[in-house]
């Protein structure tokens, strides 16, 4: 097991140097002078000078990566004097009289706009972006799995069409089409019925009240953004479950008196999930990376609001922080996913 854990941990690695490469190169060549948006349009040329040899833009592309790269990594280099005392460094080694090689948490800058944390920003809106993919991806689960199962066993019926028919409207469908109709229709044509709003967050903040719990804005994202999952577990499931009911032991455990609800729950869907569980993994990890036009429809505060919103300001260690961030939960996604396997299926060995 501990070989396994190793060698994807390596390929997530790789993934991730791939990533920061693609995203760092693509990114600096943007239009947009990263000094004069954190000084402002009004600064003098002095401070501009300053603040660019800061921010390192006053070195050659490739040795700008390069200092990016010891920002990110673990281990890196770094000067003496700045480390020192920092509780967040762990010195490995001396290099010279002014560098050390320091163990670290990475390093992701900070923001141009508000000079606050790439980290910090992170944290604070990935709450919304966890909370929004889990209860569209449940809605998914619970919904699409039903559905598969209801359309396998009334197969060639009314239900069984209907079905098949919802999950290819479902998969036909964008998300920021159905977002806009959704927010529209339910949260705004019949937000007097429904009790919705068009757009809201998980926390509201109240001059009195102060910062509250709002779960109702979480109902028209949530149902936007798990639409397209839940028709392919739909389709995933119903194909899976087919296969499986024709299987002899399904048949023995007919003839042996089981009542239906027994033998399609515990014999024929457990044998049936393995598809499902990857396809449940894979959207839930894509859920939270591709959360951002549902975001920003319903105005909804989380990673992917946060990267446009970094994007429209040219906010160059914000948009890259949440990139990385995303790519990062994408691995361990995946690695979690190969574990869950064996569990669900014993037949299966890492």
């Amino acid at each position: 097991m501990f070989r396994f854990l190793l060698r994807k941990l390596s390929y997530g690695i790789l993934v991730l140097l791939g990533v920061v490469v693609l995203v760092f190169f693509l990114f600096n060549v943007l239009p947009g002078d990263p000094a004069r948006l954190t000084l402002g349009q009004r600064a003098d040329v002095t401070s501009l000078e300053n603040v660019r040899k800061e921010l390192h833009l006053d070195k050659s592309l490739p040795v700008q990566f390069l200092l990016y790269l010891n920002d990110l990594s673990p281990i890196g280099i770094h000067p003496f004097a700045a480390a020192q005392g920092n509780m967040h460094y762990l010195t490995l080694a001396h290099l010279s009289e002014e560098r050390i090689l320091v163990l670290k948490t990475p390093y992701l800058r900070r923001s141009y706009q508000g000079k606050k944390e790439v980290w910090e920003i992170l944290t604070e809106a990935l709450p919304g972006t966890l909370v929004l993919a889990l209860a569209a991806m449940l809605f998914a689960t619970i919904v699409g799995i039903g559905l598969g199962v209801l359309s396998a066993v009334k197969q060639n019926t009314w239900m069984d069409t209907g079905a098949v028919f919802a999950s290819v409207v479902g998969i036909s469908a964008p998300s920021f089409f159905m977002g806009i109709v959704v927010a529209y229709l339910f949260g705004f044509v019949l937000s007097d019925y429904t009790g919705l709003h068009m757009t809201g967050s998980l926390f509201e903040t109240d001059a009195f009240a102060g910062r509250t719990l709002n779960l109702r804005n979480l109902i028209l994202p949530a149902i936007t953004l798990g639409i397209r999952p839940l028709a392919i577990i739909v389709q995933l499931t119903r194909s899976a479950m087919l296969d499986v009911l024709h299987q002899d032991y399904i048949r023995t455990a007919y003839a042996k008196g089981l009542p239906t609800r027994i033998v399609v729950f515990r014999h024929a869907l457990r044998n049936a999930l393995n598809p499902v569980i990857t396809a449940i993994t894979g959207w839930f990890a894509e859920l939270l990376a591709g959360a951002f036009f549902v975001e920003y429809i319903f105005g909804w505060k989380g990673i992917g609001k946060i990267t446009v919103d970094a994007l429209e300001k040219f906010d160059f260690p914000v948009l890259m922080g949440s990139i990385l961030f995303t790519a990062g939960i994408f691995v361990l996604i995946n690695l979690l996913a190969d574990l869950l396997y064996t569990i669900i299926d014993p037949r299966i060995k890492l």
